[in-house]
């Protein structure tokens, strides 16, 4: 029966192996470890919350850039880079869809860069609410109503031949 009995010591041994202290660990991260990732999909009213989607609909905007992400976080003074990845259930692989921004929210002691970005939440609330402010979305909707009148009379019907 000796074999059926466990030593103790071997058990805190597994335990400390299996449920090791990751605490420690990211805190010895630096540089751009640290950072938080953000996709175009988190922001994105036209995708749902089974497809991404973090924010509610009303907070959200429609079909996000990642540079204008970048755009936006840059001007608000972040530490920010983008990546060329693309987020895990989005299927299209469409190059208008690729694009990772990470963004520096806390620095290393763990106190935030900036005290209006405390968490990545309020990152992507700010974002959402600055992007439709952006000189590129407030051009695009502003010339849209002179190229749907162009093509509209020129068409000619074809009748068949006798």
């Amino acid at each position: 029966m000796a074999h059926l009995t466990q030593n103790p010591a071997d058990k805190e041994r597994q335990s400390s192996w299996y449920h090791r202290d990751l605490s420690e660990e990211r805190r010895n991260q630096t540089g751009r470890q640290r950072f938080v990732c953000l996709y175009p999909v988190y922001i994105n009213s036209k995708k749902t919350l089974a497809e991404g989607r973090r924010i509610s609909v009303e907070k959200a905007v429609e079909n996000p850039s990642c540079t204008e992400i970048r755009d936006v976080l840059a001007a608000a003074g972040m530490n920010v880079y983008m990546e060329n990845k693309i987020h895990p259930r989005e299927w299209n692989r469409d190059g208008q869809f690729k694009g990772r921004v990470r963004v520096q929210i806390k620095q290393a002691d763990g106190s935030p860069c900036q005290d209006k970005f405390s968490s990545r939440k309020d990152v992507m609330i700010y974002v959402a609410e600055m992007i439709p402010k952006l000189k590129t979305r407030t051009q695009k909707s502003g010339g849209g109503d002179t190229s749907s009148q162009q093509g509209e009379g020129g068409k000619k019907s074809k009748k068949k031949k006798k």
